[in-house]
């Protein structure tokens, strides 16, 4: 089975269009108001539209009070949501959908046991001090090497490059934001087909 891919910070819709068309299973649509990624309602719904069918919407959350959550949860149908905070446990409860939890982890977090979490899935990203996700900044795919990562996205840095050596990990999906974008949430067309390329070579 190929690898399951997640295109994130999705802020056009031909962009959504061009990463279903690849064979994307996930898309994700950015909430919080900070980012370069960040979607209105409007614009969300636009997207949710254009993918309507095709493909898994995530909602992204950042520390987010759970009334605007629940609102976009309500006005788009999200297939999942995904933490990507400082949130607690209780903060995953009640939503009646998946629930990712993204742990951003420290370079000297590497081999460490994962924290425990009641979230269905869990997305490993690279610590920033000052950004949620969206970075850049590579995680060390070496050190993943051997675990089980049956419910865990990798994330963080990759790239066309290097995609394939996270596929081959065989996680239950890979997910990236920067590494396709011409600009931050502009997807480029060449970086988007040589990464599902390279990510479905890997099986």
């Amino acid at each position: 089975m190929d690898v399951r891919i997640k295109i994130c910070g999705l802020t056009r819709i031909e962009d959504a269009a061009l990463a279903v068309e690849l064979g994307a299973d996930f898309v994700g649509l950015n909430f919080h108001p900070p980012s370069p990624r960040y979607v209105d309602l409007d614009r969300a719904r636009a997207i949710r539209t254009a993918v309507a069918g095709r493909c898994r919407v995530v909602g992204v959350f950042v520390n987010a009070p759970r009334e605007f959550i629940a609102e976009r949860m309500t006005a788009l149908g999200l297939d999942l949501i995904q933490f990507h905070g400082d949130e607690d446990e209780a903060a995953l409860e009640g939503w009646g959908v998946p629930i990712i939890r993204a742990l951003r982890l420290r370079p000297d977090d590497h081999g460490a046991p994962l924290p425990s979490t009641r979230a269905d899935y869990i997305l490993l990203d690279r610590f920033h001090p000052e950004l949620y996700g969206g970075t850049g900044k590579t995680l060390t795919l070496e050190s993943l090497r051997g675990r089980d990562l049956s419910r865990v996205f990798i994330s963080g840095g990759l790239t066309p490059d290097n995609v394939a050596a996270a596929a081959a990990l065989g996680p239950f999906a890979i997910d990236v934001a920067s590494g396709v974008e011409s600009s931050p949430g502009v997807k480029h067309d060449a970086k988007l087909r040589s990464f599902f390329r390279n990510a479905k070579s890997s099986r």
